[in-house]
């Protein structure tokens, strides 16, 4: 066997090379500033040309678990975080037009149910995996922080609005901060004046995780309130209803 074959055969065994991922989701960062403004989407445009969406979506198919395990805890968020919300734009994509992402299946819930993810080799699973997958599995429970609920963005009216920008390691914790004073700030989702506070249900659903980050739920949302609030106040908490409406044009 001459140099040439054996080299041939070692090349050939060699497992392929893992595809360089961009941390900073530049192509995730490019559809959300040509299809978002102020947090409504550009859905008709999006489902027209449809072609850098899906670019991004097979970068992050992409990615290998070898070097997954290799990022920091701020990288793994930021690309669970970008990849939630990108196939959740994927979702709604596939069943334009729909007014409603709850309307999307045959039973209450089902497109955040649906296993269409293809992403479950990076946490040691042959299957795909679903958006509750993605924001209950695997961002609660592996990498817990309350303000995760203002950053993933279930494509409705009162979620907390979907930025412009993809979230980026290098300025993660503070994306998420602003994404969470924003969020307080829109008086159509949260009222937080007067000895009674009207707030977003999100605070009602997910209750636990903002009690343990506060800790407990009004000293949480004191942290982050818009303008001027008295430390010392105890005001009542009514939970507003939730529009499921498409948070589209």
């Amino acid at each position: 066997m001459t140099p040439l074959m054996l080299l041939s055969m070692v090349v050939a065994a060699s497992p392929a090379r893992c595809p360089p991922f961009d941390p900073l989701h530049s192509s995730w960062n490019a559809v959300l500033q040509a299809s978002v403004k102020e947090g409504v989407v550009d859905y008709a445009a999006l489902h027209a040309a449809p072609a850098r969406l899906e670019a991004y979506l097979g970068g992050l198919a992409a990615v290998c678990r070898a070097d997954f395990e290799t990022w920091s805890r701020e990288q793994k968020v930021a690309f669970w975080v970008n990849a939630y919300n990108a196939f959740t734009l994927r979702t709604i994509l596939d069943h334009y037009p729909v007014k409603s992402i709850r309307s999307i299946g045959l039973l209450p819930g089902a497109a955040w149910r649906d296993a269409f993810i293809p992403l479950g080799h990076l946490v040691g699973k042959d299957a795909k995996l679903s958006l509750n997958d993605l924001e209950h599995e695997i961002l609660r429970k592996g990498f817990p922080d309350a303000r995760l609920h203002f950053v993933l963005v279930c494509a409705s009216k009162s979620c907390p609005e979907l930025r412009s920008e993809a979230y980026r390691v290098d300025s993660l914790s503070a994306q998420f901060d602003e994404a969470g004073r924003r969020f307080l700030a829109d008086r159509s989702k949260n009222q937080l004046d007067g000895p009674t506070w009207k707030v977003s249900s999100i605070f009602k659903w997910y209750r636990d995780d903002f009690e343990r980050d506060g800790p407990g739920l009004v000293t949480f949302l004191k942290r982050l309130a818009p303008g001027r609030i008295d430390q010392a106040s105890s005001p009542q908490l009514e939970f507003l209803d939730y529009d499921w409406s498409l948070n589209g044009r």
